[in-house]
């Protein structure tokens, strides 16, 4: 168990949160949420130990162990594999003792270490490590590639990769989902499902931690709340609190007034001062309920776009590519006002070129590429991050591309993106990724374009801004092409999806769902996560007894499946029965009139009754294949 009671973290002179008592039990899945800011990084800062409680007690269970993913990555010349299998500390310092037994010539030893290895699955590292390394996008090939010709978005899948080739008892993730296409996010989410240990995750993705966590921790307005359930589960139980201490505060907002409305009209008559002087020291003792606070500090739309021609941009037998070979070749695309087109396909595939290609930033290897006169690009990509002036403020910015603009103006339409205050005077140098986002999406959407093209655009984003851009997104009038890994963005922002797959760039039929589907077909297979060594072998009994508790969790599941298969069976063996009576000529005579009549009835009822077993037997199967 990890224990914390009565928790307060600061950094420097502010407070985070302060009050948190909560305990996380082996095998939790916790997913830990919160604005930018209010001290997810720090709690897990606490758990490494590289932070210390400002008040309160923390205690971890003694030899745990415990993974996370480094944020920075050494520009170092050991390949890729090895760099993976560092992170299985155990088998590297067996390996090393292997290595002095042998020069020592201890035949004893040997034995013994080679046992060990073979008890920590250490014979099949290397194969675990590649499969780790296929599942988070890296090609056959590339594990022997030193580590410093990666850049620094694959230095940080081989971070992922390493944490998670760790037997870890607690596996923490702050983000883990920023650096990985939308495949990847996929593959990482089923893994994580099936990992034993403890998990602690960050995470801006709904639906990648409805998927995965069981509890969440939620920081805001220096608190830190647990709650059971995922993360849909958790907005329901915060909607309630939330209307429950709104409620509380209204009633104390008119009990405070109807003291002072006393206090106000008594306080210098002799006769009532003395009840007077109680209710004033009533309302210094009175614990005051915060009010609740629910609103986004993000508060933006587009503008009404008055020039919409038809197409907007049209793709004609396009191919590209780079060097000699095409990456897809004969893509025919026309962009209409009003599309809303969601990219998918695997990473590498090309669905980055395209975007480029439809921004003008690339040029057809042959084909025809063409723009409406009128056509109002708006297009967001993690590199326009970076070419930001560092040494200038968001206002600069934007008095760039706004200069008939006041002051005044641009100050209010930079709050809806949360820039206040003195923070439109700041130089960019000093902000964070998330706060570089919103200023290149602040800087788009003034140029109210007619095609938005955006490349992983919530990247760096928490879960307010998300929604914030989502619901823009859904009022927006021009045309809209995305790629991003976030999957409930992605449903609320599209309702066209395109594959770019093998050359091509075809119609997805389906939903995201579907494309998951694809993936498993396609031979994306998930490995379970590695249940041999210290770590995990201590648990075995427990791992043995969830996986019993979860057969008998879905035994009634499957016996109502078992039973709505047998109705359904029998259903259609009366219906044959009973079709085979209807066949015989004689039932269309005089003479078999009435019994004609009875049976068309009896067909009318067991037709509905089949219909009915039938329905039974969908809920049924579907439960039981969300249950697994």
């Amino acid at each position: 168990m990890i224990n914390f009671k009565n928790i307060a973290l600061r950094r420097g002179a502010r407070l985070l949160f302060a009050g948190a008592s909560l305990t996380i039990h082996k095998g939790q899945k916790v997913g830990v949420t919160g604005a930018n800011g209010t001290g997810k990084s720090s709690l897990f800062a606490l758990l490494l130990g590289n932070l210390q409680p400002d008040q309160g007690e923390f205690s971890l269970p003694p030899d745990l162990v415990m993974a996370h993913v480094s944020q920075e990555t050494e520009a170092s010349g050991i390949s890729a594999i090895d760099f993976v299998l560092d992170g299985d500390r155990e088998l590297r310092e067996l390996q090393s003792k292997l290595a002095s037994a042998e020069q020592s010539n201890d035949g004893l030893l040997l034995a013994e270490l080679h046992g060990r290895l073979e008890d920590i699955g250490g014979y099949s590292a290397v194969s675990r490590a590649s499969r780790l390394m296929n599942g988070l996008g890296f090609q056959t090939g590339q594990e022997n590639i030193p580590v410093r010709e990666f850049s620094g978005g694959w230095r940080m899948r081989l971070n992922l990769a390493q944490a998670l080739m760790c037997r870890s008892d607690v596996l923490l993730l702050d983000e883990p989902t920023n650096h990985l296409d939308l495949d990847a996010v996929i593959w990482l989410q089923d893994w994580l499902e099936k990992y034993p240990g403890t998990l602690l995750l960050i995470s801006h993705d709904r639906d990648f931690l409805d998927s995965i966590t069981d509890h969440i921790i939620h920081i805001e307005q220096q608190r830190a709340d647990y709650y059971t359930g995922n993360y849909s589960a958790f907005e329901v139980l915060r909607a309630e609190k939330l209307a429950q201490q709104q409620a509380a505060y209204a009633k104390q907002q008119r009990e405070i007034a109807h003291i002072q409305s006393f206090i106000d009209r008594f306080r210098a008559k002799a006769t009532k001062a003395r009840q007077a002087q109680s209710r004033i020291k009533s309302l210094q003792k009175m614990a005051l309920i915060a009010q609740a606070h629910v609103d986004s500090p993000f508060h933006f739309q587009f503008s009404r776009t008055e020039k919409l021609p038809s197409p907007l941009l049209r793709l004609e037998a396009v191919s590209v590519g780079y060097g000699d070979s095409d990456l897809f070749s004969a893509v025919d695309l026309s962009i209409e006002p009003g599309d809303r087109i969601g990219l998918l396909g695997a990473n590498g595939a090309g669905k980055s070129t395209l975007i480029k290609l439809l921004a003008g930033e690339l040029v057809p290897g042959t084909g025809l590429r063409e723009a409406a006169e009128t056509l109002q690009i708006g297009y967001f990509a993690q590199h326009q991050l970076e070419q930001l002036q560092a040494t200038e403020s968001p206002l600069w910015h934007l008095q760039k591309i706004a200069t008939d603009a006041t002051e005044k103006e641009l100050r209010n339409f930079l709050g809806g993106f949360d820039f206040h205050g003195d923070k439109v005077l700041e130089p960019v140098v000093n902000f964070s990724g998330g706060e570089k986002a919103r200023l290149v999406l602040a800087l788009l959407v003034h140029r109210n374009p007619n095609l938005l093209l955006l490349d992983e655009p919530t990247n760096h984003l928490d879960l307010e801004m998300r929604h914030a851009l989502s619901m823009a997104l859904q009022d927006y009038q021009g045309a809209l092409v995305v790629v991003s890994h976030d999957r409930h963005f992605l449903r609320s922002v599209t309702d066209q999806l395109l594959l770019v797959s093998d050359g091509q760039v075809t119609a997805f039929a389906g939903d995201l769902d579907d494309y998951r589907k694809w993936l498993v077909e396609k031979g994306k297979q998930v490995p379970a996560p590695d249940l041999q060594g210290s770590a995990a072998r201590t648990s075995r009994k427990e791992v043995r007894q969830r996986q019993a508790e979860r057969r008998q969790q879905l035994r009634p599941l499957q016996q109502a499946l078992d039973q709505a298969e047998r109705m359904v069976e029998k259903l259609h063996a009366d219906q044959q029965h009973l079709q085979d009576q209807l066949a015989d000529p004689e039932i269309y005579t005089e003479q078999g009139k009435e019994r004609l009549k009875k049976l068309l009835l009896k067909k009318a009822e067991l037709d509905k009754t089949l219909a009915e077993a039938e329905s039974d037997w969908l809920q049924a199967s579907e439960k039981l294949e969300q249950q697994q």
